[in-house]
């Protein structure tokens, strides 16, 4: 082990390879996608409301199905992956994405905006699972949290353009201002699916189909050095049962790396996979049992609850809370790499709580008081923003750096896929459940639940989630989560 923490610290002081960064943004900007969906749907709900008189029971579904829709294409996106690829993946969650896109931008009536909402969900679920997958896939020890972290950051970027895109076009007059806030995400759509083609294929994918000489020429460019190329391809072939010193260019490949037989693994696991999964069902479920929806979605509401009264001032309040999320969330994958991610996890989440008992207690003296309170207003600005500030400097990006590492290799994409479809489906009952949860217990109320949840949350983060920074994703990631008296697993 002190051999491997000499190796970790060589690895540490070597450049970021420009190349795999390039090959990991593009691959993250379907994120972008999805998070200008969710931006752009918080202030676009307002005028939909408006124009096509629907109730409050309709908005919130509308906000949530997109993430209900997006568990089909979380759960066919891993099995697919396996098959087609990384790359071809990202182009098919593209091109879902860009039908719903178009579908929501005509939004001739209720129906038709609820079926591209629908239909754009299943290419988040693509996006969610395959890019921090290929992300982790492509990148050294020594980067792969700040490559994991890219599409975190786009998911922000995205959604802060969707403020922005709310601001702009709400200026249009009612019948074009949303349709052309939703339509708009067709164009980016287009630019993705041909971008991707020039991306390489994951390596790891590679190696998976026998593909040695392919794989051990994109190892060449992703890598800082020939070296750390070999040594890569080597722990690959290792993983997947091919002979370390095997020169072939191709050979054959047991179907269980071809995904096969994955899902008996993860339904019947050891106990070492038993442990993986316990962390990823939970640091999902707990990312937005947190409250982030209730935040990133419904913003506007809670200042107009707070007390600022015109649409112009809700946009500014919430293209503040887009550009605090964007900072932070930059900050945080410089540091992951660093601090760690069991680190940035516990901090993260002490933030949240203490803003979220303030905001519950702010929100709690507005509504019982019968004049106007600026100083509530402020602190209730300044309260969300501390939220999504902590949020986004380690409980947003870390979540899908941690799930897309601790899987091994032949349970990756579909172990990837689980996550994501847990992940949209607390997101969705999360988003078609506040404006019901805060008319049932107040506003104030629904914030002090959340922090009571962040408390368990960091119990759970706490005893379930060891650290993983500088560990090699083949060779020694699993042995965090294995016990003394395990029984050994099979070769990862």
């Amino acid at each position: 082990m002190a051999e491997r923490g000499f190796e970790t610290e060589v690895i540490k002081k070597e450049k970021k390879n420009n190349y795999a960064l390039a090959c990991s943004f593009i691959a993250s900007f379907i994120s972008i996608l999805m998070g200008y969906d969710t931006g752009v749907m918080s202030g676009a709900m307002l005028f939909i409301q408006e124009d096509l008189k629907v109730s409050d029971a309709q908005i919130q579904v509308l906000a949530g199905i997109l993430n209900a829709c997006a568990l089909v294409g979380s759960l066919t996106a891993g099995r697919i992956s396996d098959l087609i690829g990384r790359r071809y993946t990202i182009v098919v969650g593209a091109a879902i994405f860009l039908v719903g896109s178009v579908l929501m931008g005509l939004g001739l009536n209720f129906a038709m905006l609820m079926s591209g909402r629908c239909i754009a969900g299943v290419g988040v679920g693509y996006a969610l699972m395959i890019a921090p997958v290929y992300s982790a896939e492509i990148s050294s020890p020594s980067s792969r949290g700040f490559l994991s972290s890219l599409p975190e950051i786009c998911i922000n970027l995205g959604i802060l353009s969707g403020y922005l895109a709310n601001f702009a076009f709400g200026k249009l007059p009612l019948i074009y201002g949303w349709r052309a806030m939703l339509g708009f995400a067709s164009i980016p759509s287009v630019f993705l699916a041909a971008s991707v083609l020039m991306m390489p294929e994951s390596p790891r994918w590679l190696v998976m189909q026998g593909r040695l000489k392919d794989a051990r020429d994109i190892l060449l460019r992703v890598s800082n050095s020939k070296e750390e190329a070999d040594e890569r391809l080597g722990e690959m072939k290792a993983t997947v049962g091919i002979d370390k010193e095997c020169a072939a260019d191709v050979v054959a490949v047991t179907s269980k790396h071809h995904g096969e037989g994955v899902w008996r693994e993860i339904l019947q696991p050891t106990p070492a996979v038993r442990r993986v999964l316990i962390a990823t069902v939970g640091i999902h479920v707990f990312q937005h049992a947190t409250g982030i929806e209730a935040v990133v979605l419904y913003s506007p509401r809670i200042f107009k609850k707070a007390g600022l009264v015109t649409k112009e001032q809700q946009f500014l309040a919430t293209i503040a809370v887009g550009v605090f999320k964007t900072v932070f969330i930059l900050l945080a994958i410089l540091l992951v790499d660093r601090v760690g991610r069991r680190k940035m996890l516990l901090g993260s989440l002490t933030g949240m709580i203490a803003s979220l008992v303030g905001l519950g207690a702010v929100l709690t003296v507005v509504e019982r008081s019968e004049q106007r309170l600026v100083w509530a207003e402020v602190l209730c600005v300044v309260f969300v923003l501390s939220f999504v500030s902590s949020f986004s400097s380690g409980l947003g990006p870390v979540t899908w750096v941690y799930c897309s590492e601790i899987f091994p290799l032949r349970l990756r994409a579909q172990g990837a896929s689980l996550g994501v479809a847990i992940n949209r489906l607390m997101n969705s009952a999360m988003s078609m459940s506040f404006i019901s949860l805060y008319t049932a217990i107040t506003i104030g109320g629904a914030f002090f639940l959340f922090a009571g949840i962040g408390i368990f949350a960091w119990v759970f983060y706490y005893t379930c989630c060891p650290e993983t920074k500088g560990r090699a994703l083949e060779d020694d990631m699993m042995e965090v989560f294995t016990r003394p008296g395990d029984k050994k697993p099979e070769q990862n």
